[in-house]
């Protein structure tokens, strides 16, 4: 279904404290997030300490192999959180989620191996793309319409801060403590933060309603000034939400938004991860080279505000459209030879661009569905995605490997591009659908 469907408000709407309710949803979900853009990011930042001493035998190839066992977990974790939330609560497949990947980072720092450090990578991924579709499903719901796309991006840049925090602890403990204290460092804020969280972050007043919990759900929507979506019919398929994705010629509007994720996860977790190699094996040291992965997560930072506000003024397909291309633009200027200064601002000004413009590919899908479909078709156009970030950090192993790094941002250049043409795509199916129902 690609419209909201009809909702009551809730009282209180717009009170002080029905505000602040909806803040501290907001700021919980951020504080999670940064617990899963740490987690995610920490990898890459260790990663030329652990190759250029050998640890556990990783070459590049078994880097980028390992790598991809992470993102395939986030596809397992993606695809299936959307739908379990619907069953079970969004509040337990938060928690749940969290306790994955925090155990799972734990045991990265004590794996004596390749193989244990790859296996704990991939659980460590399956409860990171577990959290993240939830977290902005409840930015979403516990946001006024007109500000969904913001939400979006603020819950997100606590990803990019996550990214930025990772090399930052890398440069502070792995020359003197070696890289798996930044392992067991990554993982404890979330021993601070879960407790908090399980105490004040509410159950989603939709999936209270869906489960036949309407008293609950309308004594929630009230507290926190939220909008309750009409019931569905008793007896609706429990695969409803995803079949919803692809019914009434939904299917190739679908398949566009899988996609353009496909290309904007190849582009983050591929330049995410090889950030810091490449710039080493292009001739920079390695501190400038940890730096310039900070640079292009603060860059981020920045992109998903901008991002947000754009997008809840003219339409979040349009920013995604605009922002793949101009991504593409910066991020082959990457590998172009200048001074360190001028490279600083065009990996700043790349970030700004990369990550947000992935970001507004969830705000898009987000505001086209409605409350109830919501969870899952976020979960599954991010699961689509995580086959380009499977794919991004695997083909820059094989470049370095190949001794062809000089050619790595062209490439990831390409999928700039093509995001924006499947985006631009979407963008006609919807129109040619909407016409063919006026």
């Amino acid at each position: 279904m690609s419209s909201s469907a009809p909702s009551r408000p809730a009282p209180a709407t717009g009170t002080t404290a029905a505000r602040r309710s909806r803040n501290a949803v907001i700021a919980l979900c951020w504080g999670l997030v940064l617990l899963d853009g740490i987690d995610t990011f920490i990898y890459g930042s260790v990663l030329p300490k652990m190759l250029g001493g050998h640890s556990l035998g990783l070459t590049p190839d078994t880097a980028g192999t390992i790598g991809s066992y992470s993102n395939f977990g986030m596809l397992l974790g993606t695809i299936l959180s959307g739908m379990a939330s619907n069953w079970i609560g969004r509040r337990v497949t938060v928690f749940t989620s969290v306790v994955i990947f925090t155990l799972a980072t734990l045991g990265t720092g004590w794996s004596h191996s390749a193989g244990q450090f790859g296996a704990f990578r991939f659980v460590c991924g399956f409860g990171l793309g577990a959290l993240l579709p939830i977290a902005i499903s409840y930015g979403m719901e516990f946001t006024s319409r007109g500000r969904r796309a913001l939400a979006t991006g603020v819950i997100m840049t606590a990803h990019q801060t996550g990214g930025a925090v990772a090399p930052l602890i890398a440069l502070w403990l792995v020359d003197d403590h070696g890289w798996r204290s930044a392992f067991f460092v990554s993982a404890i804020p979330a021993l601070i933060l879960l407790p908090l969280a399980f105490k004040l972050l509410p159950e989603s007043p939709t999936n209270l309603l869906t489960r036949g919990r309407r008293a609950d759900a309308e004594l929630l929507a009230a507290d926190y000034g939220t909008e309750l979506p009409e019931p569905k019919a008793s007896g609706t398929d429990r695969l409803d939400a995803l079949k919803n994705l692809f019914r009434g010629g939904q299917w190739s509007t679908t398949l566009c938004f899988w996609l353009t994720s496909f290309a904007g996860l190849l582009l983050v977790y591929g330049v995410g991860q090889w950030l810091p190699k490449i710039m080493v094996d292009l001739g920079y040291d390695t501190g400038d080279s940890l730096l310039f992965s900070t640079f292009l997560n603060v860059g981020g930072i920045c992109g998903m505000l901008i991002a947000g506000r754009t997008a809840d003024r003219i339409g979040p397909r349009k920013v995604v459209i605009a922002w793949f291309v101009l991504t593409a633009v910066f991020v082959y200027l990457m590998g172009v030879e200048m001074s360190v200064g001028v490279l600083y601002a065009v990996v700043f000004f790349a970030g700004l661009l990369l990550f947000s413009g992935q970001t507004m590919v969830y705000a898009t899908v987000g505001t086209h569905h409605n409350d109830e479909d919501r969870p899952t078709a976020l979960g599954w156009v991010s699961g689509m995605g995580r086959f380009g970030a499977i794919f991004g950090p695997w083909i820059g192993g094989a470049l370095i490997s190949a001794g062809n790094a000089d050619i790595g941002f062209a490439m990831y250049a390409c999928a700039a591009l093509f995001g924006a043409v499947m985006m631009s795509l979407a963008a006609l199916t919807i129109k040619a659908r909407t016409a063919s129902h006026a």
